[in-house]
């Protein structure tokens, strides 16, 4: 069985963590696949916005794979530790908005997957958590890191050194989630979610989000720099044209990408 599933629908695509029977833990293959079919999206036209999920309706994925780990040597673990940090900087450094659709328990590098997306949206009946200092460990794939950037550093370090376990309505709290729908209802929010930002220009998607990632790393002036270069390249398009055409036209414009 492939450990994860991909599906293409028009512009969207669909990530599903497979291994249901282990609480979509990651083991080694499972990075490995995941990074292949992250790479394919990166340089995919067609696709506009990203979902992840888990299979299964307990977990979105509770992180490592613990019974692997077990049997490994050092080595091994340090293999593993570089390859899902590296798979998850791919994801962050995803061209195309992601979103990660939390239908159960993320867990450890679970949640540090779901903070590598750009927007997490949770059902209300689930947890969610850096819980790596319980096993004597730290967050390893980006979670130090991520994680205070998103709710600040005060916020972070509590949730990290106390391992605390938040229910979604918490994690909402701490602007640590974007949404929070009801189980039977969280597919149709994301893919509401999803439409709103399909229905933008697919170029502008893309530059908006380099100079917001790019700019927030460093000074005003640098940002501000970074942002003019983004605006820059959506000037010559097609797409820049259409919409201008339609806004005359009074009608809602179709964005080709070009």
């Amino acid at each position: 069985m492939d450990t994860i599933h991909y599906e293409q629908r028009n512009n969207l695509a669909f990530i599903t963590l497979n291994r249901p029977e282990a609480l979509n833990a990651f083991n080694y293959d499972m990075l490995l696949e995941l990074g292949q079919v992250v790479e394919a999206i990166r340089i995919n036209p067609d696709i506009r916005v990203v979902v992840f999920t888990g299979a299964g309706e307990k977990a979105f994925s509770v992180g490592a794979d613990l019974k692997e780990r077990k049997n490994m040597t050092d080595d091994l673990v340090k293999r593993n530790i570089f390859k899902i940090g590296e798979v998850f900087s791919t994801i962050e450094n995803l061209p195309q908005p992601t979103i990660a659709m939390i239908n159960g328990f993320a867990f450890g590098g679970g949640m540090e997957l779901a903070l590598a997306c750009d927007f997490r949206i949770t059902a209300d009946d689930t947890l969610l958590g850096l819980t790596e200092t319980s096993l004597g460990i730290i967050p390893g794939a980006g979670g130090t890191q991520r994680l205070p950037r998103l709710i600040g550093e005060s916020k972070a370090l509590e949730l990290i050194l106390t391992a605390r376990r938040l229910k979604s309505a918490e994690a909402l709290e701490y602007g640590l989630v974007t949404r929070v729908a009801a189980p039977d209802e969280l597919a149709e929010v994301t893919g509401a979610f999803a439409d709103s930002i399909l229905a933008n220009g697919p170029i502008a998607l893309q530059q908006a989000k380099f100079a917001i990632k790019n700019g927030m790393n460093t000074d005003l002036q640098t940002g501000l720099h970074i942002e003019r270069k983004a605006y820059e390249i959506t000037i010559p398009t097609e797409d820049r044209v259409e919409a201008l055409a339609a806004f005359g036209e009074k009608r809602k414009p179709v964005f080709k990408g070009k």
